[in-house]
């Protein structure tokens, strides 16, 4: 009988393990447009939004800290890759927009990240991809929920210390 505890912990162990591999294989990439890796998952999440996205919604969404978000975002604005924009649903959490010359060079790195992945995805079953891809969304959406729960029942007290 599997144990859930030891399966997610081993799940856990094979998606770190994943995210350096990929890291490695797409880095050459990222470094080329001279970005470092976090300006890149901030430009990726602005350019791929449906709407505009603030610094908090997407360091909660991509697990990491605002202060972190906040300053690849100022640098990002800096090199005009992304702007600002008056948020009407929150004074002080602007929205980020993707400049032209950002979506420019996002286009330019997926370009080169397709080919790459074409490389790096060979002999591997595009039906096994398209499930694995399904079960991990089912799974991140499951601990997104476990977290939202967890964090309801939390004492007062402990919901400001997260």
């Amino acid at each position: 009988m599997l144990d859930n505890a030891n399966q997610f912990i081993q799940f856990l162990d094979e998606i770190a393990r994943a995210r350096g591999r990929t890291t490695a294989v797409f880095r050459d990439i990222r470094i080329m447009h001279g970005l470092t890796e976090v300006e890149n998952v901030v430009l990726t999440a602005v350019t791929g939004a449906s709407h505009p996205p603030t610094v908090p919604q997407i360091g909660r969404s991509l697990g990491h800290p605002r202060q972190v978000i906040q300053r690849a975002a100022d640098a990002l604005v800096v090199r005009g890759l992304i702007g600002w924009r008056d948020n009407p649903d929150h004074k002080r959490a602007r929205l980020l927009v993707a400049t032209a010359e950002g979506e420019r060079l996002r286009h330019l790195a997926d370009v080169a990240g397709e080919e790459r992945a074409a490389l790096f995805s060979a002999g591997i079953d595009p039906e096994l991809l398209a499930a694995t891809v399904a079960g991990l969304r089912t799974i991140r959406e499951s601990i997104e929920t476990n977290l939202r729960v967890i964090g309801e029942q939390a004492e007062p007290d402990e919901r400001e210390e997260a």
